[in-house]
């Protein structure tokens, strides 16, 4: 039986109604893997004889009836900068090519109470620093609708992983765009959860104000049934807001009615691709005839968004890095004569270019002279994008917009032109400003044959409003369900 049709949550029905066991679930996965990722290049772990170990014993925990969770004995994966316990997790850097966590992350040990099977670990950008998972010490991820284009980034794996159904769902980690980019290229569903909704321990930092784990799925459902497994309060993050696990259970009846949705202008002029507009717009059409009022408007201050995430997201990832110093674990040169051409050696030939370019960036705007003119005019706007959200959001129960200017491109073709890759996050950063919850759909696809996703953002713990919208878009279109040629019936490229 193909498991390529179904969502998590069926699969998860079908091994509950003992129609199929986690473990021959966990091995079609894994087959597919083998026929696919040499291609795709998703992963940089795969755990294949320790994760029909745990579907084996997951399987006998359902059966006694010790593990009900809707998803349970399902097989997933993980993105490679969540930390597994004795297993390699790298942040797809040379710098921690051997590193194996003496501890979970928090949502690591939720996924394994959960009975959640674990399949292996996902390649990303270096450090997360990237939009297209090229920067990666372990090579570029191919997107599945073409291999020769990207998946986006960071977490590419993430999404080309659940696009070539090489797992039925994974997390990823959202600093700027990296879980509802990729779901856009890939064409699968994203959520990048309220700020502190979900715990950050474990989740190897790249900038602590931004940093958030999210789920990517085959649909909005899933995503859901993922985000009620993972968020809730954390003693172990100082930054996990003291409140329970999100509920979407009154979440799927598909109405829209009441619901006001705005759409600022702005958003869709200049730079942003016919290809991509178009399906935005027809979506936002769509949530109109299932009842939401659309209404557009102007929010200008977001147009100040991509140049103050980069100051500040750099200034936190040059401070995160300072700790990879060659000493305490990671890659460290050993012919060196003194401790700072440990120090210079290790570092230099650990870190790729972009991870260099992001820490000199940081560290120029922290160093004296600078930290005013820079780092705290930063500061200062990030401030009023976030008032200018909370002003919105006083007249609108969420706001549409597309994901990211322009489909999936060629690997390689922005890869020379950092300021290019760069303002292609000009629809996502706010939203990690502001520290509000978004989420990413597939919409429709362009002329190239590649996917297109919409974003709708909402205010600070609104997610249910924004899966209830989702859902209504999914319950009518299907979008979500189109596949790649390679995962298609006979369609193995």
């Amino acid at each position: 039986m193909s498991l390529n049709k179904k969502t998590a949550l069926e699969i998860g029905q079908m091994i509950k109604n003992k129609e199929i066991s986690s473990v021959e679930a966990t091995k079609e996965m894994l087959d597919n893997i083998r026929a696919k990722d040499e291609k795709v290049n998703a992963y940089v772990t795969v755990l294949a004889d320790e994760a029909i170990a745990q579907a084996e014993e997951v399987q006998a925990k359902i059966e006694k009836g010790d593990v009900t969770s809707p998803l349970a004995g399902v097989p997933m994966a993980i993105k490679d900068n969540i930390c597994t316990r004795d297993i390699l997790t790298t942040c797809g850097s040379h710098m921690l090519y051997n590193f194996k966590p003496p501890y979970n992350a928090t949502v690591s040990d939720k996924l394994a109470k959960n009975g959640a099977v674990v399949l292996g670990k996902l390649n990303m950008d270096e450090f997360a620093m990237g939009g297209s998972t090229e920067t990666s010490y372990f090579g570029p991820t191919g997107n599945p609708w073409d291999i020769t284009r990207v998946p986006g980034g960071s977490s590419g794996g993430s999404a080309a992983a659940v696009a070539a159904r090489e797992c039925t769902y994974a997390l990823g980690s959202d600093t700027g765009g990296s879980i509802r980019q990729p779901c856009s290229f890939c064409g699968v569903s994203g959520i990048k959860p309220t700020y502190g909704a979900v715990s950050r321990y474990g989740l190897v930092a790249f900038a602590s104000s931004l940093d958030q784990i999210g789920p990517v799925g085959r649909d909005i459902k899933d995503c859901a049934e993922v985000l009620t497994m993972i968020s809730g309060h954390d003693p172990k993050d100082s930054t996990s807001i003291k409140r329970a696990a999100f509920d979407f259970s009154g979440c799927f009846d598909g109405d829209l009615k009441g619901m006001k949705i705005g759409i600022p202008v702005n958003y869709f002029g200049k730079g942003l691709d016919e290809d991509v507009k178009k399906p935005v717009l027809e979506a936002a059409e769509t949530l109109k005839k299932l009842g939401a009022e659309i209404e557009e408007f102007t929010m200008d201050i977001v147009d100040y968004a991509v140049p103050t995430y980069y100051v500040l997201a750099c200034a936190e990832a040059s401070s995160n890095l300072s700790r990879y110093d060659g000493i305490k674990y990671g890659y460290r040169r050993k012919d060196c004569e003194d401790l700072m051409e440990v120090y210079y050696t290790s570092r230099n030939e650990g870190f790729g270019m972009e991870v260099k370019r992001r820490i000199m960036l940081g560290s120029f705007v922290l160093s004296s002279g600078y930290y005013d003119a820079y780092y705290k005019k930063g500061l200062q706007i990030r401030g009023l994008i976030k008032k200018s959200f909370d002003e919105a959001f006083e007249k609108y129960d969420m706001i549409l917009s597309p994901v990211a200017p322009t489909t999936a491109y060629k690997i390689g073709e922005n890869s020379s032109d950092p300021l290019k890759m760069y303002l292609g996050d000009i629809y996502t950063v706010s939203i990690n400003l502001a520290g509000i919850p978004a989420v990413s759909i597939p919409c429709g696809f362009g002329k190239n044959g590649m996917p297109v996703g919409l974003q709708l953002i909402g205010n600070v713990f609104d997610e249910p409003k924004l899966v209830r919208a989702a859902y209504a878009f999914q319950k009518t279109t299907d979008f979500h369900t189109k596949m790649p040629e390679m995962v298609q019936e006979g369609g193995n490229k």
